[in-house]
């Protein structure tokens, strides 16, 4: 298969979970194969971060490079960090040249075969999640096009993956509005049953049924839910009267 036709798939494969139910792991695992195979080097990682903030290593086309990722995070220095960090590429053509900046990890690099490293960010405007990150076992720096491509392939990527997390999102948001309406619907409910039998208007039932969740420790929600389905005694709940309310009947003035 020829570069413009694997460059193709890369694209597609891609462009597919933008608008399909996709695995994030397996589509950067598939991302870190797919820059092997299209771009002059011999290995690719990516590190994306958490919800607080901390890099992780999420795919690498080879164990070595998966090493070669932790061994940055683990000693925190490393030019995919500072990619990371600032939000722009850093391109390493010699990294027997770099030995003064980033120390342990040129040894560590220059140990496992490597010679040349290149780390690209993953970022939609000035969100950076993490960083592409290609090694080659020759010294010397990608040409413009492949740095191109690969910087392509990382903003698909990013888009693919803030597109997941907005939908994880929107969905959470959905599930507690939802919540929050069936909650609702459950505590009027109950409102109703002590209002009818205590012989009370909503806002009494509605007190007497806050004060006993309080009292007894339990959730409004369960609570109601309780009194509904009859699983909690409605004459207990009816016989705590809130601090301040008025006599359910108030006597007749003669």
């Amino acid at each position: 298969m020829g570069q413009e036709q694997q460059l193709s798939e890369a694209f597609v494969t891609l462009a597919d979970s933008l608008v399909a139910d996709y695995d994030v792991a397996d589509l950067l695992h598939r991302l870190a194969h797919h820059c092997v195979n299209l771009l002059d080097v011999a290995a690719a990682g990516l590190l994306l971060a958490d919800s607080r903030g901390t890099l992780r290593v999420v795919a690498t086309s080879s164990e070595t490079s998966r090493l070669l990722e932790l061994f940055q995070l683990q000693h925190d220095q490393g030019p995919c960090l500072d990619c990371f960090h600032s939000g722009t590429a850093i391109i390493v053509p010699d990294i027997a040249l770099v030995a003064d900046r980033w120390p342990i990890f040129a040894v560590g690099t220059q140990a496992a075969g490597y010679r040349s490293v290149h780390a690209l960010p993953m970022r939609l405007r000035d969100e950076v999640i993490g960083t592409l990150n290609l090694f080659g076992t020759r010294p010397g720096p990608l040409t413009d096009a492949d740095t191109r491509i690969g910087q392509a392939l990382a903003d698909v990527a990013t888009i693919a993956i803030l597109q997941e997390r907005a939908i994880r999102h929107h969905e959470i948001l959905a599930e507690q509005l939802q919540h929050a309406l069936t909650s609702r619907i459950v505590i009027e409910q109950a409102k109703g049953v002590l209002a009818e039998r205590g012989g009370l208007d909503m806002d009494q039932a509605f007190n007497r049924l806050r004060r006993y969740a309080r009292n007894t420790n339990t959730r409004l929600t369960d609570l109601a839910r309780g009194i509904v389905e009859g699983t909690v005694d409605s004459t207990v709940v009816l016989a705590t009267r809130p601090r301040r309310e008025p006599p359910d009947h108030l006597p007749e003035v003669l």
